[in-house]
């Protein structure tokens, strides 16, 4: 399929999701990084073609641990666009053990707060920006994600782009990205998991920098309420 096929395909998901749901119950999982920008901006299109007047919600999620990089373009962007923002932060103690146990770590700094978010939102549709081939256990991931518990539907639009797909997509709509990826970085996740790959370009795969016992058990994390 062409990467003009792929757009149109996202547009018109995302134009059904705005038909069957309208647009305040519908928010952007907005990481900052190239993906969920890419998801941010199709839907921002798609707010924009309808004339609603309608600005989209991006829901952030902010760790305390999230490289300034990230942050920085979130915000600049954020106001760039006209996006209504919200940061969900963990509830956490002072002195919390980051990453001293990645599963219970990524379910307290990631999960809890985004389902509290989910809930006192009332969001009825979270777009993400995952895609099949970014890795094994989001392979066989369904285009539109029922989860229980708050009841939402997760909807993802770029789930077929590949690595590359995502790039062209940024070039052709003149999207920004963050400068770490200029540095080699593939994959931005929070600092403690995160290290540039080594080689040009961060050859050894898209996620080769994330930690790798939290890669293992993305599976796990996802039962939890982990994208």
């Amino acid at each position: 399929m062409s990467l003009d096929a792929k757009i149109d395909g996202a547009r018109q998901l995302l134009r059904e999701v705005l038909a069957q749901h309208g647009p305040d119950r519908v928010a952007v999982a907005w990481t900052g990084g190239k993906d969920s920008t890419l998801a941010l901006a199709l839907w921002r299109g798609v707010l924009r073609d309808d004339a609603s007047g309608a600005r989209a919600l991006a829901l952030n999620l902010d760790t305390g641990c999230k490289f300034p990089e990230v942050i920085a373009l979130r915000d600049r962007l954020a106001v760039e666009w006209g996006v209504t923002l919200h940061i969900a932060r963990p509830d956490v103690p002072p002195g919390y053990p980051v990453a001293a146990d990645r599963a219970a770590c990524c379910r307290d700094l990631k999960v809890a707060p985004l389902l509290r978010a989910v809930r006192a939102l009332d969001v009825a549709v979270l777009l993400t920006g995952i895609r099949r081939d970014e890795h094994p256990d989001r392979a066989d991931r369904p285009v539109r994600e029922p989860v229980a518990e708050p009841p939402h539907l997760r909807v993802h639009p770029v789930l077929d782009f590949s690595e590359m797909d995502v790039w062209a997509a940024t070039m052709q709509l003149g999207l920004p990205h963050c400068e770490l990826y200029d540095r080699g970085y593939r994959s931005l996740g929070c600092m403690p998991c995160t290290l540039q790959p080594e080689g040009t370009h961060g050859a050894g795969g898209e996620r080769a920098g994330r930690a790798a016992d939290k890669e293992a058990m993305l599976a796990s994390l996802h039962a939890l309420g982990y994208f």
